[in-house]
């Protein structure tokens, strides 16, 4: 494998969303350009939700501020990053090389112009199929959630978790929209912010945590891309997991530690459109964007610092 191109499915899986983390995996698999192991190392970190929809949908949408979808966002990467680290011992011992000649470029990936419009013709088909995959998972989990509500089946599971939650003094309010989130992604985030609540900061955890697993719409998402190769979606639920746990423990800290985020003396939920509005006086965007960019950066350097060097088989 190239020690270097891992880090264009981490740029582009944060970039984009999902599930282009995970169908770029999936590409390198089918060229030859990894190995197996290599292969399920990336899927643990590189599938990721994309700040289009972290900070437009959650942050602004539904939460009602920018910023909140920045440190979102910025939990998010710092999460993948460590779950990125962690799983470098994966199948540390896999003996399965990847010569040169099976990274070979074919000569039909190419651009040139008597090919274009067959490329041209080939990216938009498998973009539309793979947005149509998408929708086609949200509406089916979505029905699923409704199916489950109207059942009674989603009440009967919430009390299940209800003893735990006393336990730990977390609103029990929040046990419906973390198990619709863990179904499907969407739907579980738009309950969860519907909530009224006085503890603000622990609607924002919960919303890290979902944010990080990314769902079980999302998982079979990737396992409908990965299901052509031999590549074991394992590895990518624990990784998810962790992620998500990682992601929630990073967003109550940095709430917590930092003044400005202390949004629970913060009057909110007078509307939704104006729940953080007054933290805006406080808060620079333009350094959280700074912040988010210099991590880019430093994790690009570190994933390319042996960038274009062939495993010799």
């Amino acid at each position: 494998m190239y020690l270097g191109i891992g880090a264009y499915a981490f740029i582009m899986g944060i970039i984009s969303g999902y599930p282009v983390g995970a169908k770029i995996v999936t590409e390198f698999r089918k060229n030859g350009d990894c190995s197996k192991a290599e292969a399920e190392r990336l899927l643990a970190f590189t599938n990721n939700s994309g700040p289009l929809f972290i900070i437009g949908t959650v942050g602004v949408s539904m939460l009602g501020n920018t910023l909140i979808g920045l440190v979102l966002f910025i939990t998010h990467i710092l999460s993948c990053i460590i779950v990125g680290f962690l799983f470098r011992f994966w199948k540390y011992r896999d003996t399965e090389f990847i010569s040169s000649k099976s990274s070979s470029v074919s000569s039909k990936s190419i651009a040139t112009f008597s090919n274009l419009g067959e490329i041209l013709s080939t990216s938009i088909m498998n973009s539309v199929n793979t947005v149509v995959m998408i929708g086609g998972f949200v509406i089916l989990f979505s029905v699923i959630i409704s199916i489950l509500n109207n059942s009674g089946l989603l009440d009967i599971l919430c009390k299940v978790f209800y003893p735990i939650f006393n336990m730990l003094n977390i609103d029990t309010r929040f046990i419906n929209p973390t198990i619709s989130g863990l179904v499907e992604l969407t739907n579980g985030l738009n309950i969860l912010a519907t909530i009224n609540t006085k503890s603000f900061s622990t609607l924002i955890t919960f919303a890290s945590f979902i944010l990080g697993f990314g769902g079980i719409s999302v998982a079979l998402q990737v396992l409908s891309i990965t299901s052509k190769t031999d590549i074991s979606i394992s590895a990518y639920i624990i990784g998810k997991l962790l992620q998500g746990t990682i992601a929630a423990i990073l967003t109550y800290l940095i709430i917590h530690i930092f003044p400005i985020f202390n949004l629970d003396l913060v009057p909110i939920f007078s509307n939704n459109v104006n729940k953080l509005s007054a933290l805006n006086t406080y808060i620079n965007p333009y350094n959280m964007i700074i912040l988010l960019l210099i991590i880019i950066t430093a994790t690009f350097i570190i994933f390319n610092r042996k960038k274009y060097k062939f495993y010799k088989g």
